[in-house]
């Protein structure tokens, strides 16, 4: 029994084949919206893939077991705006007393935001005004995970004398420097004081469209951040936790926060925390919807091919009316009939889904070859997901002229010109 079915169900293919073949172009013309929308959803779906896995190893080299603590709400989170702008920064008090009483926590960095200063460096006449300058302390570097090209990160002496001193990126050498082999002890000019560089970071090894904002970062010592803009108050806590903890770091360090910003039992908290894990739910939200948008535009032009391959199997079944006689003359079943219809719908939907495949496939190729920073690899699930739902139109798509010609009179049929 199962080779007859085999043998019926290759000669059906067989015969859809060749029904395609004698009909290249409209069969071409039906299934557009087919290819369209199977390159589409599979072209969007690698992008997010390559993206999110980019994300992923971003976010993993700066620390899993780091928890960001700042005084408004970070990531994609809708805030209360008017709460928020009445919000207190977090204090150096703040770091020090999550040190000292959380147990699951090993180490607290801060990080002052620099404003109302000029951070324009500038070497011999060559200005580099694209800076990002942060003061930090001593063990930022190591609470970020930062790796040095050359020279060293500054120390606890450097932050307690506030020296003028600073560690900067690539980014930041390659304007400054074009021609120099080594920029450690070179002295540059920002805001009418001069610094010494004595650190440069190195390269990420996984960064976001070829780029870090480490790769344009100007550090300096906390305390000589301070001295230089006295109004800045703005801070964030870099907390890592000590291994297997990070979930009891995290409970510790949002009460005793809660107890240093005398936060009511009752009221919500009035600072973020945010983990890994937590930036990497907000980028899988933003990409679920716009997985949706996706699916929604291949889902119409899915919608649009199946139609056409209905009016264009209805169109078959009145062409071949005479051909259904004699098949049906010479014994064959009305599910004979239908089976072949369906086969012949299927395979052309199919054929479609798989041109979109190989689209979607080469316009990633050229995509990564022209803006190699965007990462884009491509899901089997998609590919899979993408063939079965094409091969699923051809299906339900193919039944009413399938059954229309299963039920055809064969001596009407016979008698058709």
């Amino acid at each position: 029994m199962h080779k007859i079915l085999t043998l019926i169900s290759g000669e059906n293919v067989r015969m859809a084949l060749g029904n395609l073949r004698a009909n290249k172009f409209r069969s071409f013309l039906t299934v557009l919206g087919i290819v369209i929308g199977v390159a589409t959803v599979i072209a969007v779906a690698s992008i997010l893939t390559g993206l999110r896995g980019s994300i992923v190893s971003l976010v993993e080299q700066y620390g899993t077991n780091n928890i960001y603590a700042f005084h408004l709400t970070t990531g994609f989170s809708d805030g209360n705006y008017g709460e928020e702008r009445t919000r207190k920064p977090l204090r150096l008090a703040d770091a020090a007393a999550i040190e000292e009483r959380a147990a699951a926590v090993e180490d607290v960095a801060t990080v002052l935001f620099i404003g109302f200063v000029d951070d324009t460096l500038a070497y011999e006449g060559t200005n580099y005004k694209e800076g990002n300058l942060q003061a930090v302390t001593a063990n930022y570097a190591r609470a970020a995970n930062l790796s040095l090209q050359e020279g060293r990160f500054f120390g606890q002496i450097d932050d307690q004398h506030k020296r003028n001193v600073m560690v900067v990126g690539s980014n930041v050498v390659e304007a400054l420097f074009p021609f120099k082999s080594t920029v450690v002890g070179t002295q540059v000019k920002m805001s009418g004081k001069m610094y010494e560089i004595i650190g440069v970071l190195e390269k990420r090894k996984s960064t976001l469209f070829g780029s870090d904002g480490e790769d344009s970062a100007i550090y300096i010592p906390l305390g000589t951040g301070k001295k230089l803009s006295p109004g800045s108050e703005w801070m964030m806590f870099i907390i890592r936790a000590r291994s297997g903890q990070i979930a009891d770091a995290l409970g510790q360090t949002r009460e005793i926060l809660r107890n240093q910003r005398g936060v009511k039992p009752s009221d919500p908290d009035n600072f973020d925390l945010s983990t890994a894990d937590k930036m990497i739910g907000e980028f899988d939200s933003i990409f679920a919807m716009i997985g949706l948008i996706a699916i929604a535009v291949s889902g119409v032009g899915l919608l649009v091919g199946g139609i056409g391959v209905m009016n264009i199997m209805l169109v078959s079944v009145t062409e071949r009316t005479a051909e259904i006689g004699i098949r049906k003359a010479i014994g064959a079943k009305r599910s004979d009939i239908v089976r072949q219809f369906l086969f012949e719908a299927m395979t052309l939907t199919f054929l479609g889904g798989v041109l979109g495949v190989v689209l979607a496939v080469c316009a990633s190729w050229i995509l990564m070859m022209f803006v190699p920073s965007l990462p884009a690899e491509v899901p089997m699930w998609a590919v899979t997901t993408a063939l079965l739902s094409s091969a699923a139109i051809g299906i339900v798509f193919g039944v009413w002229p399938a059954r229309k010609a299963s039920r055809l009179d064969p001596i009407e049929c016979l008698r058709y010109e």
